[in-house]
């Protein structure tokens, strides 16, 4: 199940660039989410990862480039 994991992108990464702090305000949430989805598009197993987030039902952070409001609608 996190066999995709070995070959992403943000792998050894702050994970704090992909969750948000408790006090994140909008501005500084719009910067972390363009600075996670930057390391997203040159990831080879970014569809995995979106996939597993969208399967498991994953509520916080960006997963594959997806934020938390973008996966609430696709949620199976």
């Amino acid at each position: 199940m996190w066999a995709w994991q070995g070959s992403a992108a943000c792998r050894g990464m702050d994970s704090s660039v992909f969750f948000a702090p408790p006090d994140e305000r909008s501005e500084a949430r719009q910067g972390r989410v363009e600075a996670a989805r930057r390391v997203c598009a040159r990831c080879p197993v970014r569809d995995a990862c979106a996939d597993f987030a969208l399967r498991t039902q994953e509520t916080h952070g960006v997963w594959g480039g997806l934020t938390e409001r973008e996966r609430a609608p696709r949620r199976r």
